[in-house]
C-alpha cells in the first residue's frame, strides 16, 4: 500500500521536444535537487494538461505549477508568479497546459475532491515553444536557476503554513 500523499506538490509542465517549451520540466529537474531532502514535498514532471493535472492535485496542500507562456509583452526568460484564480480569470495568452489549471481545480472542487488551497503558478516567458528541438533558446535557459530558486522558496512557504487547508477553489 502507497504512503501518504507527501502535502506539497511541484509540478512543471512541457513538452521536452518543443524548444522552449520544456522550460517548465527543466525547472521541476532543478527544484527536484533542491527540495530532495523534504519528505513531504514532491516535485514531478509532466506532458499532461487539463483535467489529467487532476489526479496529480488531489490531495495536496500546496500546488506549485511551472510552466512557458509567450505573451509577446515580455523577453524571454521573464519568469511571472500568478494565483490559481488570476489564471482562471485570464483572458490573454496561455499555453495548453495552462488552459486547464484552472478548471481542473474548479472541477475537483465541484467533485468534492480534496484540492489545494494553496496555489502558485510560475510562468516563464518563451521565445520558441513550438519548433522541435531539445534545447531551450539563451534567455528561457538562463530563467531556469532563477525559477528553480522561487519555485523552491513558494513551495517551502506552504510547508510551512501546520494547518491543512482543503476546500473548494
Amino acid at each position: 500500500m502507497a504512503g501518504p500523499v507527501p502535502r506539497i506538490l511541484v509540478l512543471g509542465l512541457g513538452n521536452d521536444v518543443l524548444t522552449d517549451d520544456a522550460v517548465g520540466l527543466r525547472v521541476a529537474a532543478a527544484v527536484r535537487e533542491t527540495l530532495s531532502n523534504e519528505p513531504e514535498v514532491e516535485v514531478r514532471a509532466t506532458t499532461e494538461m487539463g483535467l489529467a493535472l487532476l489526479d496529480e492535485m488531489e490531495g495536496r496542500e500546496g500546488l506549485v505549477l511551472v510552466d512557458s507562456v509567450q505573451t509577446g509583452n515580455a523577453p524571454p526568460g521573464q519568469i511571472h508568479e500568478f494565483s490559481a484564480a488570476q489564471v482562471r480569470e485570464s483572458k490573454g495568452p496561455r499555453t495548453p497546459h495552462f488552459v486547464g489549471v484552472g478548471d481542473a481545480l474548479a472541477l475537483g472542487g465541484l467533485l468534492g475532491l480534496k484540492m489545494p488551497r494553496e496555489v502558485a503558478v510560475f510562468a516563464i516567458e518563451v521565445a520558441d515553444p513550438f519548433t522541435l528541438g531539445t534545447s531551450l533558446t539563451p534567455g528561457v535557459a538562463g530563467a531556469v536557476a532563477p525559477a528553480a530558486v522561487r519555485v523552491a522558496a513558494r513551495a517551502r512557504e506552504f510547508l510551512a503554513r501546520p494547518a491543512p487547508v482543503f476546500g473548494p477553489q
